[in-house]
Formats: structure tokens, C-alpha cells, sequence
């Protein structure tokens, strides 16, 4: 005859036992949660002119989002980004400038003289937002996402200077990060777009 007290014990070891795998599962669902991949489509953001931009409008196409500056070094690139953006844009391909002035106040203007320097200066047709803060305390959340892989589900990275390009695939995630020094023109952004 068994011990109704050892039988007692056991049960209640045992529904312990359940209880604390059941809570180790919900932890790891929780975890797996947070780490699963997000997109851009969430966010909408003002543009030079004020007007509200919705991400969710790019579903199904390739983006570049790109921090520039007027009076950087790395400036000209936006005669490459414009190039870029009128021979892919009708193939799935649009490109997104924040304008920022995080990099040695190389971005001082108002929206509207940005506005104006990109389209006397290098004809600018592609989507360009408000001008935004890309690192430190007051990052927008754009920028959040892209530079935090808690967010982006793929990597942490920093925002070098002007001109880094974020490549976003068609279910607008990121996948890539270029350095501000590669030219939007580089093989590997080219072959990424027509991949």
C-alpha cells in the first residue's frame, strides 16, 4: 500500500514541475516576440513640404532611407542617388532622404532651404522628409529601428555620418547597411536592386 503522503508529494512536485515549464515557454514566446522582425511600414513621418508620408505605401518595393546634408563632403552624392532613383523607380525602387544635422552642423537650413538646395542643386525628385535627428538621445523613430536590431530583428549599428544608405527589401525589413563613403552607384547597391 502506498504512502498517501509520498503520493501528495509527488503530485504537488509534479504540477510544479508543469507550472515551471508552462512559465519557461510563455518567457521564451515572449523573447522570440520581441526579436521577430518588424518594417518600416508602421511609421509615417512629415516630408519637407508637411505633408504626412506613409511608409505603408512602399509594400512590395525596395527602399533606400538615407541621412543627407547640404554642405558635406559627401554632398554630391546626391546627383548619384537622384540617378539611381530616376532609373529604378519604375522598377520597384524608391529612395527616402532624411535630411540631418548630426554630423558637424553640415545640415543648418529649414525645410524649406533644403527643399530649395536639392532641387537648384541636383534636381532632387525623390521623396525627402523633414529634417530629423539620426543618433543620440533625441534619435527619431525611424532611426530607432534602423540602428537597433531589438527593433529591426538583423542589426545594431551606428549612423557613421551623412550620406549612410539603409537598404529596406520588399516586405520592408532591413537587410543591408552601406557605409556613407559607398556610392549609391557602388555594384553592391546596384545588384542588390535588380536581385
Amino acid at each position: 500500500m502506498k504512502n498517501p503522503f509520498f503520493v501528495a508529494c509527488a503530485v504537488v512536485l509534479l504540477i510544479s514541475c508543469q507550472n515551471q515549464a508552462q512559465q519557461k515557454k510563455t518567457e521564451n514566446n515572449k523573447i522570440e516576440t520581441a526579436m521577430t522582425k518588424q518594417n518600416i511600414y508602421q511609421f509615417k513621418v512629415e516630408d519637407l513640404s508637411g505633408n504626412t508620408f506613409d511608409f505603408s505605401t512602399l509594400k512590395g518595393k525596395k527602399v533606400m532611407i538615407v541621412n543627407t546634408a547640404s554642405k558635406c563632403g559627401l554632398t554630391p552624392q546626391y546627383k548619384d542617388l537622384e540617378a539611381l532613383y530616376k532609373e529604378y523607380q519604375n522598377k520597384g525602387f524608391v529612395i527616402v532622404g532624411f535630411p540631418a544635422n548630426n554630423f558637424a552642423s553640415q545640415e543648418p537650413g529649414t525645410n524649406e532651404e533644403i527643399a530649395s538646395f536639392c532641387q537648384l542643386n541636383y534636381g532632387v525628385t525623390f521623396p525627402m522628409m523633414d529634417k530629423v535627428s539620426v543618433k543620440g538621445d533625441d534619435i527619431c523613430a525611424m532611426y530607432q529601428f534602423l540602428t537597433q536590431k531589438s527593433k529591426n530583428g538583423v542589426q545594431d549599428s551606428d549612423v557613421e555620418w551623412n550620406f549612410q544608405k539603409y537598404l529596406i527589401n520588399e516586405n520592408g525589413e532591413l537587410e543591408k547597411v552601406i557605409a556613407p563613403q559607398t556610392l549609391p552607384t557602388d555594384t553592391s547597391v546596384v545588384n542588390w536592386i535588380k536581385a
